[in-house]
């Protein structure tokens, strides 16, 4: 029921809206509630903040005309609501990505600090036997 959510509302947004608002938008998840009369629709804009808010409330407006071409377009016997909430997968992999080039500057930072050491003891650590003076 999700995937076919997700394609219903994904090819109206294709064809466009009339409204100027509206930025480019990628479907990215639809959950559905286990007894189908609620639907999450988790999109992503390409832009700044601006064109996202903006999209957001386009998308707001329309909801009521795409719950109606999605209830055309299933064979449940009630038209789930929509909701549409942004994703966050941009902010989450720059987050993930600013974590593992810090991650690399540590590695490297380790490995310049590991080129410049030598060992603290003796240059064998291993304990031999002494002879002893006497033999």
């Amino acid at each position: 029921m999700a995937d076919l959510i997700r394609e219903v509302v994904a090819q109206r947004l294709q064809k466009g809206l009339r409204d100027p608002r509206m930025g480019y938008v990628t479907i990215t998840d639809v959950q559905v509630t286990g007894d189908l009369q609620h639907a999450s629709i988790f999109f992503t804009v390409l832009g700044d903040e601006a064109e996202r808010t903006d999209t957001a409330a386009a998308l707001k407006a329309a909801t009521g005309m795409l719950r109606t071409e999605v209830g055309r377009n299933i064979t449940a016997r009630l038209t789930p609501s929509l909701e549409f909430v942004p994703d966050g997968i941009p902010e989450n992999a720059a987050a993930i990505e600013s974590l593992l080039s810090e991650a690399r500057e540590r590695d490297a930072a380790i490995l310049a600090m590991k080129s410049s050491a030598h060992y603290a003891g003796d240059p064998d650590p291993y304990k031999v036997p002494r002879e002893s003076p006497e033999e």
